[in-house]
C-alpha cells in the first residue's frame, strides 16, 4: 500500500517507516502535523498512520479534516492515551483503529493489513500512465508501447518514485532512503551504476534520455 505516516518521535517514526517498507509497502513520512492534509488530498494514500500529539496539528484533529474532505482511506491513531474517552474521541472523529503506545509492531502490521481488507481501497492508483509507460501496481510490471519490461524489486520502486513525481526533481537522499532504507549504506556512485543499468531498459528510443540526471541535485523523469 501507498502510506503516510505523521509521527514525530524521530526513533519511532524511523522504526515505523522501515518497517512498512520491509513488508513491501511505500511510506511517507512526515515529524510533524504541519501540511499532512494537503499531502493526502494531493496524493493517492491508501491508509494514514497519525500519531495523537504533534507539533503543528493534532492526529485527531487533521483526522477530522480528512474525513470532512472526503477521504476514504484507512485511518489508524497512535497514542500514548488509553481511556475509554480517548478511544472513543479517535474513532468518533473518523479513525479506523487504534493503536496504544507503546506498541508491539507485529501487531502494527497486522492491523495496517487489516485496513487494507477494510476499506478494499486499491493499492495506490493501480496504473500509473506517462509517456509510453504503463506502471501497474498491484502485478508489478512496466509496460512501454505494450512491450513488458523485466524489472528488479528495486527498480520497480524507482520506477514508481519517479513516475509518481515527473517533471520533478527527485533529490538523491530521498531515493536512497526510499529504496535501501534510512539506514542503508549506499553512496551515490552505487545509485548512478543503478540508474545506468535501469535506464539501458526503458531508453528505446534512441537519443531521449527518461531518466534525467540533475547535477548534485538528483534525478528526474521526462516523458
Amino acid at each position: 500500500m501507498y502510506v503516510l505516516v505523521a509521527e514525530d518521535d524521530q526513533k519511532l517514526g524511523k522504526l515505523i517507516t522501515h518497517m512498512l517498507k520491509k513488508e513491501a509497502h511505500t511510506v511517507d513520512w512526515f515529524d510533524s502535523g504541519h501540511d499532512v492534509v494537503e499531502s493526502v488530498q494531493a496524493s493517492a494514500y491508501d491508509a494514514v498512520i497519525l500519531d495523537w500529539m504533534m507539533p503543528g496539528e493534532d492526529g485527531v484533529s487533521i483526522c477530522r479534516r480528512l474525513r470532512a474532505a472526503g477521504y476514504t482511506g484507512g485511518i489508524l491513531l497512535l497514542t500514548a492515551r488509553d481511556e475509554l474517552d480517548d478511544r472513543v474521541c479517535g474513532l468518533d472523529a473518523g479513525a479506523d483503529d487504534y493503536l496504544v503506545k507503546p506498541f508491539e509492531f507485529a501487531e502494527l502490521l497486522a492491523r495496517v493489513r487489516a485496513l487494507a481488507r477494510r476499506t478494499r481501497t486499491p493499492l495506490v492508483a493501480d496504473t500509473i500512465e506517462a509517456g509510453g509507460l504503463v506502471l501497474h501496481c498491484t502485478e508489478h510490471t512496466l509496460r512501454q508501447n505494450d512491450t513488458v519490461i523485466q524489472l528488479t524489486p528495486r527498480e520497480f520502486q524507482l520506477m514508481e518514485l519517479l513516475l509518481r513525481n515527473r517533471g520533478q526533481v527527485v533529490p538523491r537522499d530521498v531515493i536512497l532512503e526510499r529504496i535501501w532504507g534510512y539506514d542503508a549504506d549506499i553512496s551515490s556512485n552505487t545509485l548512478d551504476a543503478f540508474v545506468r543499468l535501469l535506464r539501458k531498459k526503458i531508453d528505446t528510443s534512441g537519443s531521449h534520455k527518461l531518466i534525467q540526471n540533475v547535477r548534485g541535485i538528483g534525478y528526474r523523469l521526462e516523458v
